[in-house]
């Protein structure tokens, strides 16, 4: 079992901040240093899943209408997601809007 996060000081992070034990990525909520977040328009998204696919976090899914949206726990703010979506549904804000 991974230590919780406010238990964890900076001497002993890997390089690079890499997560290294296994199954511990879900407990780490990563989404709250980010400045920007991903909104869909949810009447433009034809729910493809290329967002999904290119995001480096795994913290797009699948809404219960059949879009996908970020889950802002883990959402890091990256950009990719909006960048890569095909139709264009997805645009980054900045987290004060």
């Amino acid at each position: 079992m991974a230590k919780p996060m406010e238990q964890i000081t900076w001497q002993e992070l890997e390089i690079g901040a890499v997560v290294t034990e296994v199954g511990s990525a879900r407990q780490y909520h990563t989404g709250s240093w980010r400045s920007e977040r991903p909104v869909v328009n949810k009447d433009q998204c034809i729910k493809c899943g290329v967002c999904w696919l290119f995001c480096p976090d795994i913290s797009i899914v699948r809404a219960a209408e059949g879009h996908f949206e970020a889950d802002l726990t883990y959402c890091k703010g990256c950009g990719i997601c909006a960048k890569e979506c095909p139709v264009g549904c997805i645009t980054m804000v900045g987290e004060e809007e």
